[in-house]
């Protein structure tokens, strides 16, 4: 924190607080937790394994418990990742049914 910083009042908290802290505070408020199937905190990038088979709906395919599918990518929902595997197109998996590795 800089001693040039402006304060700006943070209706939320009643408090007035230096305007960086104040957009940072925005931001991780913004920002939605998602946890796979034991609790662990998935972020964009992450390597997750499936827990239970998964019959994928429109490729007529069915994804085998340990599965490994690499490289998530969060979509602002709290239970659905985007993932890629190959030969199925447009995957989303729910993160209930994968282990962060």
């Amino acid at each position: 924190m800089s001693s040039d910083d402006d304060y700006v009042y943070d209706e939320a908290s009643g408090e007035w607080l230096p305007a960086s802290e104040l957009a940072a505070r925005q931001a991780t408020a913004d920002t939605v937790e998602v946890r796979d199937a034991v609790g662990n905190l998935l972020s964009d990038g992450d390597q997750v394994t499936l827990i239970k088979d998964l019959q994928v709906k429109g490729a007529g395919q069915t994804l085998k418990q340990g599965t490994v599918i690499k490289s998530i990518r969060l979509t602002g929902d709290a239970q659905e990742i985007d993932c890629k595997y190959p030969g199925i197109k447009g995957l989303v998996l729910r993160a209930e049914f994968v282990k962060k590795r």
